[in-house]
């Protein structure tokens, strides 16, 4: 779990020093890639007047456009240089990171995305609070909302400061924490400008830098080894350091000593999916529920052709690289990528796949951004602070100034924990969007039983679970890889997942079925038509 989440900027820094660094040639192609899209930003962003356009695009997107943007905010650094090197090193133990994160899609298309978009507005607590009580809901899923998006936020600015100063060859302190803030800056500029219009334009342009990049370099290690996958997989075997050799064919390497941590973790990773605000509101800047379904079928086909992408480049490091320099290399397994990059086109295309590193940063980071502003101005300001009594143009000034208030806070924790694990932010993203968002979201959407005291026990329980288990793991205290190196972990897995996602749905089941008074049955079955036909869906979403 570590090793996969690790810090982005360390990724690259194995690949910085094993080559003359070139400062120019890295910043030229960084600032082509920011001119090209701040500009594509700001020609998206004529028509950002109201709610609809700031936090749905003006649901102006076709559904092939969505598929890619989707796929911009689903397929994140850890995906790219993460699963290379989890497969060059630990081999078919870690292309079953690939197979997680495609199998999770597909739970979260088939049980949540459209029903979804069928159902809210701009946010997933318009959804939740659609038959329930409005305010302790909507306070409740804004805060799960929040926690997800800032945790996930804060991982994505250190490993985004991380990598541009390595790049650029800055080593002190000081210099990284500025690199941090110019980061910071960027993000808020592209959403503040932008909106979710900007943000949508700037994931497109980012999938095509990603499945580009990642096809290239495809293309490359298959035509090193005669278009021949037996002779790359001979190849991996031939350098591989394991005993027996061809043991990285095979299931056991990394979780072979604790399967249970494996399978919190792939608990986690399947189900969060699911339940990650940003991912889900996508689903909101297309018109119909047609263009939805179009969106979800680019979506699969893109992000399952980069997960296959990912096996050829993985066994390819671990050919043409070799396990022992990745391993030893100062960022880890995740360095796989950029030394295969280094050993293919030398430092123009390290350059390059650095740079399409750093865009999938800023595109994550500028979805996780609108998705919090829109959650605090929808959900606390205009529903639960003013009770919906605002002005046509209050909710948007709102969020734009929560833009700004983000994306200092994120700044701030981008510096605060640079040089540290930041691991246990991705993990905890996870596990809360698992255990608090994912259960609220299915008994809201199937179970017409479900009451508001289960899902407020339910959010804040799986939350509070969440947040516990991985201050006492392993990811906190007692290891190399920890954030404090002394004292002992009391629970004793990576992930909470395994425990604290039985537990959200045992609350929400448990709160719904001690409530004395049961809720509006009539607003129940008309949320179940409008998921499932979208009748209605229209009429909402557009006022």
């Amino acid at each position: 779990m570590n090793e996969f989440f690790a810090s982005v900027g360390s990724a690259v820094s194995a690949a910085v020093e094993t080559t003359e660094n070139n400062p120019v040639l890295n910043i030229s192609i960084f600032g082509a890639f920011v001119a090209v899209t701040l500009f594509i930003v700001i020609r998206a962003s004529r028509n950002n007047k109201t709610a609809a356009d700031y936090y749905a695009a003006g649901r102006s997107f076709t559904g092939p456009q969505n598929g890619f943007a989707i796929s911009g905010d689903y397929l994140s650094a850890a995906s790219f240089l993460g699963i290379c090197g989890a497969i060059a090193i630990n081999g078919y133990d870690g292309f079953l990171y690939s197979i997680g994160f495609l199998v999770a899609w597909l739970v979260a298309l088939l049980l949540v995305a459209e029903l979804m978009r069928n159902t809210g507005k701009f946010t997933m607590a318009d959804v939740l609070s659609f038959r329930l009580k409005e305010r302790p809901v909507r306070m409740a899923a804004a805060i799960t909302t929040l926690a997800v998006c800032f945790f996930y936020l804060l991982a994505q600015m250190a490993g985004a400061g991380g990598l541009v100063a390595l790049l650029l060859g800055i080593t002190e302190s000081v210099g990284q924490a500025v690199v941090v803030a110019v980061v910071g800056v960027i993000m808020i500029v592209y959403v503040l400008v932008g909106g979710m219009k900007g943000t949508t334009w700037v994931q497109i342009v980012k999938a095509f830098l990603l499945i580009g990049g990642a096809l290239i370099m495809t293309i490359w290690v298959l035509a090193i080894n005669g278009f021949s996958l037996n002779t790359l997989l001979e190849n991996a075997v031939a350098a591989s350091v394991t005993e027996p050799a061809d043991a990285i064919l095979g299931p056991g390497l990394q979780y072979g000593g604790n399967p249970w941590d494996f399978i919190s973790l792939a608990i986690a990773l399947v189900l969060g999916t699911a339940g990650l605000p940003h991912v889900l509101m996508r689903f909101y800047t297309v018109p119909t529920a047609k263009e939805a379904r179009r969106s979800v079928v680019w979506a699969i086909w893109l992000i399952g052709l980069f997960y296959l992408l990912t096996l050829v480049l993985g066994y390819g490091a671990a050919a043409l690289v070799g396990p022992e320099r990745i391993a030893s290399a100062p960022g880890g397994v995740n360095s796989a990528a950029p030394l295969l990059a280094l050993e293919l086109g030398g430092p123009l295309l390290l350059g390059f796949i650095s740079a399409v590193a750093f865009a999938t940063i800023l595109a994550v980071v500028a979805g996780l951004t609108i998705t919090a502003a829109a959650s605090f101005a929808h959900d606390i300001y205009a529903n639960v602070v003013k009770k919906g009594n605002v002005p046509p143009d209050g909710e948007v000034k709102v969020a734009r100034r929560t833009v700004i208030v983000i994306g200092i806070l994120a700044i701030l924790g981008g510096i605060a924990v640079q040089g540290q694990n930041v691991a246990f932010l991705v993990a905890l993203a996870f596990a809360v969007a698992a255990s608090a968002n994912l259960p609220t979201i299915l008994y809201s959407l199937f179970w017409r039983k479900f009451t508001t005291r289960g899902a407020v026990w339910s959010m804040y329980g799986g939350l509070a679970a969440a947040i516990i288990l991985i201050v006492l793991s392993p990811v906190f205290w007692g290891s190399e890889t920890s954030v404090f190196k002394v004292g002992t972990a009391i629970w004793p897995l990576n992930n909470p997942g395994i425990v604290s996602i039985p537990l959200g749905f045992f609350l929400g089941w448990l709160g719904s079925v001690t409530s004395r008074g049961g809720e509006d049955r009539t607003k129940a079955a008309e949320m179940e038509v409008r998921s499932l036909t979208g009748f209605g869906a229209e009429k909402a979403t557009n006022h």
